[in-house]
């Protein structure tokens, strides 16, 4: 009506746990969402995102580490080394999540690759020395915190590792409208994703509230990155890479 403003985005969401952060799960509804998640990066531009912008982090010479934090069912990390594979590149993963079951399923589904490393571990206090990693990897995770953790996990990622990429959700209605769709059709049966697909997207960022978190976390040079698919990809470097010749 004339007179009355449309927001351009939702307002973004706090306090709002998701059901996924939940401690105990039914097994095959958790493996399920995980795997509706695996399947939203596929198709809608999240794996297309990491792997357009991780080539530049990483050494020319010798092998390239890459930690994953908050993997989930590791199907980031199964992405990374078939594509290294494909190209010569000797890439090693170390995979983490905090979650106990989350953490079993992680591995059963990465037996079969030596080049992936499952540990549990808390986004907030990793277990690693510094820089122990070329490249620390953050993909659908940053959303889930609350406050200051935010922060606090950025931090972490940047002690731990020389570049680092922040794989998100951007916060738009087109997004928001599209998981609600989803939630009441694909996901309809799946409790975990009906709830947390349209909660992801309200809880999600702006590419100035991503880079605001990133300064605030005393990154580096951050930059912001957005793809199709309302896709953000938050990119700092803590240090040179080890060379400087891209990879592609």
């Amino acid at each position: 009506r004339p007179g009355v403003r449309v927001k351009q985005r939702p307002a973004r969401l706090v306090h709002a746990p998701e059901h996924l952060d939940a401690p105990i799960h039914d097994p095959a509804m958790l493996e399920a969402s995980l795997e509706h998640v695996a399947q939203v990066n596929r198709w809608l531009g999240g794996n297309r995102s990491i792997l357009l912008h991780l080539p530049d982090l990483l050494p020319h010479d010798g092998p390239a580490r890459v930690l994953d934090v908050g993997t989930g069912s590791a199907a980031i990390p199964r992405i990374l080394t078939a594509w290294a594979r494909r190209r010569g590149i000797p890439l090693a993963v170390t995979a983490t999540d905090v979650h106990p079951q989350i953490v079993e399923l992680a591995r059963h589904h990465t037996a079969p690759d030596p080049a992936i490393t499952v540990a549990r571990a808390d986004a907030l206090d990793l277990p690693f020395p510094d820089r122990s990693f070329d490249v620390a990897l953050l993909s659908l995770t940053l959303h889930h915190f609350e406050g200051d953790d935010a922060i606090r996990a950025l931090r972490e990622l940047a002690r731990v590792a020389r570049g680092i990429l922040v794989a998100e959700l951007e916060r738009t209605w087109p997004n928001y409208l599209g998981a609600r769709l989803l939630a009441a059709t694909l996901w309809r049966r799946n409790p975990i994703t009906r709830h947390d697909g349209p909660v992801s997207v309200l809880r999600a960022f702006t590419p100035a509230e991503l880079l605001a978190l990133a300064r605030d976390a005393g990154l580096p040079r951050p930059r912001v990155h957005r793809h199709p698919f309302y896709r953000l990809v938050l990119e700092a470097r803590t240090e040179a890479p080890r060379a400087t010749a891209p990879l592609r």
